[in-house]
């Protein structure tokens, strides 16, 4: 009987021991599988893509509304991380604006603004070409405002060596103030595009050159390059649209061709912000500004200032220019449960395109309050309306009511 019931224990343990082995090989397996059945799923999806691939000569990548590279927008930086060679996005606007002239009569407006492809291609992983083609008031041709246009806006090739230098090729950007840069409809709250950075920083402003760019240590980059220079022999008599009128561009220019240096400092080693210079010489006009962007939860702040002074004036022409905004605005949306967006936003800008007039004289500055709204209904998708008060030397100029819808693809 003892002996049975030690023969009984035995077995108990051997049966115990193998039942444990076998939940052991038995857990092991379905781990396994789950492994297996993961990179099959993988691969279903590479072969899907690559099927989409052979069908429509490219794999369609989205736009990364957080992407930026090298201070570009969202969609103009598309290529640099598109899945595919070749890379299409763009962006496009429209408006309508109602103008109340003191002293004169209104005014409206409604403009199919600009729509804008950008098409990318990728020689190689290093070797990156990225150009930018705009449609302005509904194109070129014989459209009824007669001020429509197409236009070459950006054409470089980029040559990526690492994170300290690369090189940039072609008709480009000018690395100057915030918006220049950084256009796109989805990255500035106003309906129009500040006047500081219409007139003064004349954008959408682009010139043939070459430029180095990268990172002088981590949170501090740099770009510097050399350009065809502004004419401001085509901007004489222009007054207010002075430093506008004498941007060359991608235009044939058969009269004067300068040469000019740019560069430009930012740093973002503080969470949520950029803080940066640019500076812009040639042998007529230097011109310089600072910027910041600070972008905290639902609070965004932004703003320029730029001075501009002139060499070898004419009589009667603008010697010097200077002016600058400052835009706060919060989302209203998070204080609710909504994931879409809508900031509120008050903006003030100073402009004086003639702040001093070669012989003496100057015009008073231009000062601007706007209150608006925005709402994202998508990160790539913006409605917006925005009411400004112009006034000058202190007396109400005129007010604008406008309305908006933008997107970037």
């Amino acid at each position: 009987m003892k002996l049975l019931r030690k023969r009984f224990g035995f077995s108990l343990a051997a049966a115990l021991l193998i039942t444990t082995n076998i939940n052991a090989d038995t857990a092991s397996d379905i781990a396994e599988l789950r492994e297996e059945i993961a990179k099959l799923k993988e691969q279903t999806q590479i072969l899907t893509d690559e099927t989409s691939n052979l069908q429509t000569g490219f794999n369609y990548t989205t736009v990364d509304s957080k992407e930026s590279h090298s201070g570009l927008g969202a969609a103009a930086s598309k290529v640099y991380y598109s899945k595919s060679p070749l890379s299409i996005g763009g962006y496009g606007e429209m408006y309508y604006a109602h103008t109340s002239n003191e002293g004169s009569a209104n005014s409206d407006i409604i403009d199919v603004y600009r729509f804008v492809p950008y098409i990318g291609y990728k020689f190689t992983d290093n070797i990156i070409l990225n150009a930018e083609l705009e449609f302005e008031h509904g194109g070129g041709g014989d459209n009824k405002a007669g001020d429509g246009y197409v236009i070459v806006e950006f054409m470089y090739l980029d040559f990526l060596f690492n994170e300290n230098i690369n090189l940039r090729v072609g008709n480009i950007l000018m690395p100057m103030g915030l918006i220049n840069e950084k256009h796109e409809p989805t990255l500035f709250r106003t309906v129009q595009r500040p006047n500081t950075e219409k007139y003064l920083i004349p954008s959408t402003w682009h010139e043939s050159g070459i430029m180095a760019y990268g990172n002088i240590v981590d949170n501090l980059s740099y770009k510097i390059g050399a350009f065809s220079a502004l004419d401001l022999e085509a901007g004489l008599g222009e007054k207010e649209k002075w430093l506008r009128e004498s941007r060359i561009g991608s235009y044939r220019n058969q009269n004067r061709l300068g040469l000019a240096v740019v560069a430009r400092v930012d740093y973002t080693g503080i969470n949520g912000l950029l803080l940066g210079a640019s500076t812009y010489i040639d042998s007529d006009l230097s011109m310089i500004d600072v910027h910041f962007d600070y972008n905290k939860d639902a609070f965004r702040a932004y703003g320029v200032l730029t001075q501009s002074e002139r060499s070898n004036t004419p009589i009667g022409e603008p010697k010097s220019a200077k002016g600058g905004y400052l835009n706060v605005g919060y989302d209203l949306l998070t204080f609710t449960s909504s994931q879409d967006k809508m900031p509120l936003f008050v903006q003030y800008e100073s402009t004086s395109a003639q702040d001093e007039i070669e012989g003496g004289s100057s015009v008073a500055s231009i000062d601007t309050t706007t209150v608006g709204i925005n709402y994202f209904p998508h990160e790539q998708v913006v409605l917006k309306a925005d009411y400004a008060m112009q006034r000058q030397d202190g007396v109400s100029d005129k007010n604008i009511a406008s309305l908006s819808m933008g997107f970037i693809f």
